[in-house]
């Protein structure tokens, strides 16, 4: 059952670029936390665990392997894939791989708080959709965190009692392609 006190934020500036490894969705989200706050909640295993549809087998806080595993609607660890961090610069920029997909962080200090710009690089563009209405969920997930009223991960089907279909049909529309047919 969902929260009854949840319910989407409104939709966030996003882009979807083609590019020679398939697609890339570009989310730009102004969280009105610290810089380093924020990048806590992207590099800490425990704080992942809270709002991301992934958790790592350590802290995203070095170059080197990373296991992630890919968590379902009960936040059971539902496949696990070898994974990568790639690039790192505290606390502005953290980019790592699992699977076929890299996940670029990037983030800035602004007056409010701190811009996120994650650019997520994916094989197949059918589900752009479906990825913005996860990363929109997720990331609201993470600013409860951040808030200090946590309610944990939102994802896989449990999405659907989220809000998750509606961003996925609103998100279709701003990014120009049909919603994405996930079932």
């Amino acid at each position: 059952m969902a929260d009854p006190n949840y319910w989407p934020s409104p939709l966030v500036p996003v882009q979807r670029i083609e590019t020679a490894d398939g697609w890339c969705l570009v989310f730009t989200r102004d969280l009105s936390h610290p810089i380093a706050k924020v990048w806590a909640v992207l590099t800490s295993r425990d704080q992942l665990r809270e709002w991301a549809p992934y958790v790592p087998d350590r802290d995203l806080t070095s170059e080197g392997p990373a296991t992630v595993g890919m968590l379902d609607a009960d936040g059971s660890v539902a496949q696990s894939m070898p994974g990568t961090v790639r690039a790192i610069d505290p606390p502005r920029l953290l980019e790592h791989a699992f699977g076929n997909d890299v996940l670029r962080w990037e983030l800035s200090p602004i007056a409010e708080g701190t811009r996120l710009v994650l650019r997520h690089t994916f094989a197949d563009g059918t589900l752009s959709s479906a990825l913005a209405a996860g990363w929109h969920i997720c990331l609201d997930v993470a600013d409860a965190l951040l808030a200090g009223a946590p309610f944990g991960p939102v994802v896989a089907e449990k999405a659907r009692e989220y809000g998750w279909d509606e961003l996925n049909e609103q998100y279709a529309k701003v990014l120009g392609v049909p919603p994405a047919n996930i079932q």
